[in-house]
């Protein structure tokens, strides 16, 4: 799913940039943002958002081109495995979570549009 965003990225910061525009895009679809950035010794999570009794993991990616793959096709499998044992370790620190669902999504980003992939990836692949 693909979206043009209302100001395009550019200039210095654009990561910082890329996730205040997914964030209050998700928040804009009716996700509440639980944390940014979260970090731990495993990884870091860009946003994790939360809709019902669902958690989304999202790695967020800036590419100011499409050259190489894209933002999208920067989501290595290596940076998945990072996600999803930081995803692990967000749960089993925040409990009030271990019954939700979980999602692992990508949110790729270029100077003027914004891609969502749901399910990006799972855990058990």
């Amino acid at each position: 799913m693909q979206h043009n965003l209302e100001q395009p990225i550019e200039g210095s910061n654009t990561g910082k940039q890329a996730e205040e525009a997914a964030a209050t895009f998700l928040t804009n679809n009716g996700y509440d943002i639980v944390a940014h950035n979260f970090l731990c010794k495993g990884g870091e999570i860009d946003i994790i958002a939360r809709q019902k009794k669902q958690l989304i993991f999202v790695e967020v990616r800036f590419r100011k081109s499409a050259l190489f793959g894209g933002a999208a096709a920067s989501v290595s499998q290596a940076k998945q495995k990072k996600v999803i044992l930081a995803a692990q370790l967000f749960l089993q620190s925040h409990k009030k979570y271990a019954h939700y669902a979980c999602r692992f999504d990508v949110i790729a980003l270029n100077t003027h549009t914004l891609q969502w992939i749901q399910h990006a990836f799972d855990a058990y692949s």
